[in-house]
């Protein structure tokens, strides 16, 4: 089980929260996510088996944010 905070560059409000939580959770093996534009965040927790946490950052960044 991996968790991990990623900094995501691009949400201004909670529809954009609600959004970056929808992207990460249409993968595979995402068990849970929640953002956090006030903090620019993303937590999330994945089960390292069925997916990378490099799969999670480039879906986001394929959608217009920017991950670090």
């Amino acid at each position: 089980m991996g968790k991990a905070v990623l900094n995501v560059a691009g949400m201004k409000c909670g529809g954009c929260e609600k959004s970056v939580q929808d992207i990460a959770q249409s993968l595979a093996g995402v068990l849970s996510a929640k953002a956090s534009s006030k903090e620019a965040t993303l937590e999330v927790d994945y089960d390292e088996e069925k997916v990378s946490l490099d799969s999670i950052k480039h879906l986001l960044t394929s959608k217009g944010y920017g991950v670090a």
